[in-house]
């Protein structure tokens, strides 16, 4: 690996880092100023925070699969690392880095909270749709996955993703 990989790579450690604290921060705040206390409204109608202890999935689906949740997660952190090392280098791939390194930071994020309480904080609710109530991290997957199913359909094109595909020399040396 030359330098320049190294440091895209340790660019994307920096930012996870990051991403998780700001993830964890607010899951602190929200336990310290929001638990067993009436719903917070920051804009009448429309936006609230309200704490919620979800032991399930998006939309409160699968309650209490702790280990299925972990085990998944981690599936799609070794992916994640798994890409992000194949990755070449070059501008046309920063904006992957940045989407993937999201992605594994709300994965991470909600792990954390899923080991240390068996449960993942919850506490931004969108009144006027009412939709689910949500934390950062799940604003970070969603956000990212959004944008990187986009930039897969619109953006790049087959041949950009064939640093992915297992060269067949290569995998043969290897048995």
């Amino acid at each position: 690996m030359n330098k320049h990989k190294i440091t895209l790579l340790i660019t994307d450690l920096l930012l996870l880092i990051i991403l998780v604290a700001v993830d964890q921060f607010t899951k602190y705040m929200a336990v310290l100023k929001l638990k067993n206390q009436p719903a917070f409204s920051i804009i009448d109608g429309i936006l609230e925070f309200n704490y919620l202890e979800n032991r399930g999935a998006a939309f409160g689906m699968l309650q209490n699969q702790k280990i299925f949740f972990v085990f998944v997660a981690v599936i799609f952190l070794c992916v994640i690392i798994y890409v992000l090392f194949r990755t070449p280098e070059g501008k046309k791939y920063t904006f992957l880095h940045i989407l993937l390194v999201m992605i594994a930071g709300g994965a991470i994020g909600n792990m954390i909270d899923r080991l240390r309480f068996d449960y993942v904080v919850d506490f931004i609710y969108i009144v006027l749709i009412n939709f689910p109530i949500f934390n950062v991290a799940d604003m970070y997957v969603t956000f990212a996955t959004v944008i990187l199913v986009i930039q897969v359909l619109f953006v790049y094109k087959e041949k950009d993703f064939n640093f992915l595909s297992f060269n067949q020399k290569k995998f043969r040396e290897l048995k």
